[in-house]
C-alpha cells in the first residue's frame, strides 16, 4: 500500500505526507501494519535502522525488495478491495 493510497482510503487524497508523519509517529510495539506502506515507486521510504527495521518486516512476510529498497508494486499492491 501507498503513502497516497491510505490517504484517498481516508477521504483525503492530498494528505500522502500526512500519512507519513503519522506513521512515523506510532508508539514502539504498534499493532498497525506501518511496514507495509511504501512510497508510490514502491520504494521505503525511511532510512538508516527505520529503513532496516521496515525490510526486515516485509521479508518477513515474503515480500521481495531489492537492494535499492524497492518492490514491485503489481505483485504487492493492496488497493482496498
Amino acid at each position: 500500500m501507498t503513502y497516497g493510497l491510505v490517504a484517498t482510503l481516508a477521504g483525503s487524497p492530498r494528505a500522502a505526507r500526512q500519512v507519513g508523519g503519522i506513521l512515523k509517529r506510532l508508539p514502539e510495539g504498534s499493532l498497525l501494519p506501518w511496514h507495509r506502506v511504501v512510497n508510490r515507486q514502491g520504494r521505503i521510504s525511511l532510512q538508516g535502522e527505520d529503513f532496516k527495521r521496515q525490510q526486515s518486516a516485509l521479508r518477513a512476510e515474503g515480500v521481495l525488495i531489492d537492494p535499492s529498497g524497492c518492490i514491485e508494486l503489481s505483485n504487492y499492491l493492496w488497493r482496498g478491495e
